[in-house]
């Protein structure tokens, strides 16, 4: 790729590029760090060397159970999240349909997705203790009001003009609900990584409170005896955990629903020469 086609307003960018500049950037990152501490610019007791993050990184798996912990907290977000689907996705879709259960129903959904979920944490604890329980109806707080807000906005993108032939052809009420349910599941689909990610990301506080094993109780439990670089491993660790099952959700995405991959775009001197080549033939 030339200089000039790097600042190409929407140039497409290839595979092959697209694997270098993720290479490049993460060994900046590193190079770095590597360079932060070896110069000791950090304070020592801040960040610790990569190193010796790599090599608590290799205790993790072999003496912490890293795999185990990676599981349990992967099961406490899978089960929060099918609640959260369970009772978000049906509300959605009638909130979308009636306009009055929006009216009735929002006022309150709507600012809870600004509440920052952190200081819900002791109201939480009060309800359900310390147990399982807590830290599972803790994620599903977290992640109802966003999927909640993605269903209502996929529902009503459903083309007016598909519920009305629908109707026009004898549809109940519930046989329309279930059209306007398979029309938007793609978009809602396409939200879950999102709402994995907000798992992933409150899973970790939620791992914090009389925890015996996850990634949350993992990092926690290194930063009680001052292991930092067990913490930062930790850290690692989780941000893997994440990208992959963000990576699995993504194929499924593409392997259920093919038709909502991006296109290709064509540059414009393809286009053109396509244009030109209708018009020749196009020619008696």
């Amino acid at each position: 790729m030339s200089l000039q086609n790097l600042f190409e307003i929407r140039r497409e960018v290839t595979k092959r590029t697209r694997l270098t500049l993720a290479l490049v950037s993460w060994t900046l990152v590193v190079t770095a760090w590597f360079f932060l501490t070896r110069w000791k610019i950090l304070p020592p007791f801040s960040v610790p060397p990569p190193a010796g993050v790599v090599e608590a990184f290799i205790r993790l798996w072999t003496e912490y159970d890293l795999p185990g912990n990676v599981a349990q907290s992967w099961w406490r977000i899978a089960q929060a999240f099918f609640w959260s689907a369970v009772v978000a996705i049906p509300l959605g879709l009638l909130m979308a349909s009636f306009g009055w259960l929006h009216d009735l129903v929002n006022p309150v959904a709507a600012p809870m997705r600004s509440m920052p979920i952190t200081a819900f944490l002791p109201a939480f604890i009060g309800l359900f203790g310390m147990e399982e329980g807590m830290k599972i109806a803790f994620l599903w707080f977290g992640m109802f009001f966003y999927l909640l807000a993605v269903v209502v906005e996929e529902a009503n993108k459903v083309d007016n003009a598909l519920i009305e032939t629908a109707l026009t052809l004898g549809a109940k009420r519930r046989h329309v609900l279930w059209l306007m349910f398979r029309a938007s599941f793609p978009g809602i689909f396409g939200s879950f990584r999102i709402l994995y990610d907000i798992g992933w990301t409150y899973v970790i506080l939620a791992e914090m409170v009389n925890a015996r094993k996850g990634v949350g109780y993992m990092v926690e439990a290194a930063r009680k005896v001052l292991d930092l670089d067990r913490v930062y491993a930790g850290i690692i660790a989780i941000g893997f955990a994440a990208f992959l099952f963000r990576w699995l959700l993504t194929l499924a995405e593409h392997w259920l629903f093919p038709w909502r991959r991006p296109s290709v775009m064509l540059s414009q001197p393809a286009v053109a020469m396509a244009v030109a080549k209708g018009h020749k033939r196009a020619k008696p």
